[in-house]
């Protein structure tokens, strides 16, 4: 069964089951490596992407859930790293490993597109369901609030 959506502002129709994970489309089907897999349950946050621009796990979203939507993926913030996001986790030093940065930065960057000034709070609840196994969390935080005063500039 063939399934249409928006790929970072790009129509596709893939051929796969309704119940295939998203995540697997994206990497498998249409080749495009940047959302990671992590643990396949959602509970990690590494594959996070955007559906209509609300962030959400796609080792858990199927595909046919998506028909007709807006999906994105990391590719989408920038193809030069020039995003606001990309530019402070540089800044900060966010990334050790980098394996759950494709996942944070996307979380950090639904929450800027709902919060431009967000607290400490606000950015706790908003990455809470991303874990960094190498614990860079208030670096993490410190460059969403850079992130956040940049994008409010423009």
């Amino acid at each position: 069964m063939a399934t249409s959506f928006i790929l970072n502002g790009t129509p596709v129709s893939v051929k796969a089951e309704e119940d295939t994970p998203l995540l697997w489309v994206i990497r498998d089907e249409i080749g495009m490596h940047g959302t990671k897999f992590g643990c396949g349950a959602g509970l990690c946050g590494s594959c996070t992407v955007h559906v209509d621009g609300q962030a959400v796990r796609s080792c858990l979203t199927m595909v046919s859930s998506v028909a007709g939507r807006k999906v994105s993926t990391i590719e989408s913030l920038s193809k030069d790293s020039s995003h606001p996001l990309q530019k402070a986790w540089v800044k900060h030093d966010v990334p050790q490993c980098g394996y759950c940065q494709s996942g944070q930065l996307m979380s950090a960057a639904a929450l800027l597109a709902q919060n431009k000034n967000p607290s400490d709070a606000d950015i706790d609840t908003a990455m809470s369901g991303n874990l960094c196994r190498c614990g860079t969390y208030n670096r993490m935080r410190a460059a969403i609030k850079d992130a956040a005063a940049e994008m409010r500039k423009a």
